[in-house]
């Protein structure tokens, strides 16, 4: 759907409940904008809460998600932030109807709506609801659609992890704060997944999405193995171009929840994966994936950016994990042979980055542990695993065991590492990871959110027993101040063919590359980002 002015608001394609569902949600707190509700409409007015906005299919796309208390006709509004007047909409503001459907485990109502033809370097204003039940006004602004751009990494905030929920979402909060306070013109927040602690708990999820930052940035989720068990992730994030079939997922169909999908912002095309199904084929589905979206896609932009929870080659609690330890045999091989140039992930509460990893091996023997600036060369990749960036829960590094894995032992240049790993760090501090995309670099950079001083949750109850760099030997740096920072430097003549013993999709229905038409619709294929 294209941005056209519309003054009529159309009904949004909706799925029926059984007759007397009750319309409530679990936890929730409502709040209106401007629009009154009457005595009259009251009992009828949708109560849009937790609102998000996403990321589109490309530059020009949004989408934005909700939470509802009755399944009624819902928009999302949208006009130039300059064209809002004392608070009120002109009458030819754009409308885009949303899909509402019922949510699966807590009562009420999910929405969401794909806001489309937005014009680059422009502010927008836009709200939820309709008529008699709009939530505030929220606003966001795009900026050019070519060039150069940054974009942040967030690892697990994971709220309700240190038992308290408020502690964690101060924490995550700040972090977004200080994130998009230093980088106010960053276009994506990128999830490392595990959003909260428990899927089903949406207290926990009302204190993730709180921070007003995620109705200004868009928000690019990702599922981690604490947001399965239930529905309630894709009911608050609906992605672009998602793959919602059986082997991209874990459990049970009526508690699945996730996918695969794509998109394309700028040079960069993104593919996040659901990690959390690795097990009976999935993994070769993903690969299969992964490799189908490159050959369709991967033309269109300079790199190749994949986002997924279960960080490969993780440096604490879960590097020998059975899953890290298979996936370490097949996926860096892949993701060589197709080009990729960087793997961002979470999971392991942790920071680390990888050397340039080629096929499986370090590239370059020469490079050195913590080096500022490396050449990707033919097949080379990086690996990210991001921090907590709430505080809510740290694992502390671990050193190689190769009776574990052995072919997870030690650098030989800095043995206290994993081979794979040239930085390394736990400070018991909150962190994010910011990537610059320039036409001849990456430059990736772990920066500081927070120190050993509360929001801090992990370290306020104690469950810490130091902070600060060298296990706590040295203070705790200023926020802002720097970690880790690489250059990358692209290979100029990258062959992002599949190869020819990558496996093959388990089935062959468009190709892997499926969008989630709406409630209830049949997946339809993608040609184009157009």
């Amino acid at each position: 759907m294209k941005f056209i002015n519309s003054t009529q608001v159309s009904a949004p394609v909706r799925r029926r409940v059984a007759q007397g569902a009750i319309a409530v949600v679990m936890g929730v707190t409502a709040a209106f904008g401007s629009g009154l509700v009457t005595a009259a409409n009251a009992a009828d007015a949708a109560m849009p809460t937790g609102i998000v906005l996403g990321v589109g299919a490309n530059e020009s796309q949004r989408v934005v998600s909700w939470y509802s208390s009755a399944d009624t006709a819902q928009v999302v509004q949208i006009a130039p932030t300059d064209k809002i007047v004392d608070g009120e909409f002109p009458a030819k503001a754009t409308t885009f109807p949303a899909t509402v459907a019922a949510n699966s485990v807590n009562g009420g109502f999910n929405g969401h709506a794909t806001i489309d033809g937005l014009k680059q370097d422009t502010a927008y204003s836009y709200r939820v609801g309709a008529d008699g039940a709009w939530s505030p006004t929220y606003s966001f602004k795009t900026q050019k659609f070519k060039g150069d751009f940054d974009f942040l990494f967030f690892g697990d905030p994971q709220i309700g992890s240190s038992g308290d929920v408020a502690k964690d979402g101060a924490g995550w909060a700040d972090t977004l704060n200080v994130a998009t306070s230093a980088n106010p013109n960053a276009e994506l927040l990128v999830s490392g997944g595990d959003q909260v602690e428990s899927a089903n708990t949406e207290p926990m999820w009302d204190a993730f999405l709180a921070p007003d930052k995620l109705r200004q940035y868009p928000w690019a989720a990702t599922i981690g193995n604490h947001d399965v068990g239930g529905k309630a992730y894709e009911q608050h994030f609906w992605t672009p171009n998602t793959d919602r079939s059986a082997p991209f997922y874990n459990g049970s169909s009526d508690t699945r929840s996730g996918g695969d999908y794509w998109y394309i912002y700028k040079d960069v095309l993104f593919i996040d994966l659901n990690s959390n199904a690795y097990a009976n084929g999935s993994d070769a589905a993903h690969i299969g994936y992964v490799s189908d979206v490159v050959n369709a896609h991967g033309k269109d932009a300079k790199y190749t950016v994949l986002v997924y929870h279960h960080s490969i080659y993780s440096p604490a609690s879960h590097a020998n994990d059975g899953d890290n330890q298979l996936r370490r045999q097949d996926f860096p091989t892949a993701f060589s042979q197709l080009g990729v140039d960087l793997v961002l992930q979470g999971h392991d509460h942790s920071y680390s980055r990888s050397y340039v990893i080629n096929n499986g091996q370090k590239a370059n023997p020469d490079e050195q542990p913590g080096a500022a600036q490396v050449a990707q060369g033919p097949g080379g990749v990086i690996y990210v695993t991001a921090n907590s960036a709430s505080g809510s829960k740290y694992y502390d590094l671990t050193a190689p065991d190769t009776t574990k894995d052995p072919n997870y032992g030690p650098d030989p240049l800095n043995p206290k590492n994993h081979w794979a790993n040239s930085v390394e760090n736990q400070e018991h501090v909150r962190t994010y990871v910011k990537v610059q995309v320039r036409d001849d670099k990456l430059v990736v950079e772990n920066l500081r959110s927070g120190t050993c001083a509360a929001p801090n949750a992990a370290v306020e109850l104690g469950q810490e027993s130091w902070c600060g760099p060298n296990n706590g030997a040295d203070p705790a740096p200023p926020v802002g101040s720097t970690v880790d920072s690489v250059v990358m430097l692209p290979h100029s003549d990258k062959d992002k063919n599949v190869p020819a013993d990558a496996p093959q999709p388990v089935s062959a229905e468009s190709n892997w590359v499926r969008q989630e038409a709406g409630d209830g619709a049949a997946p339809v294929a993608v040609t184009s980002l157009s």
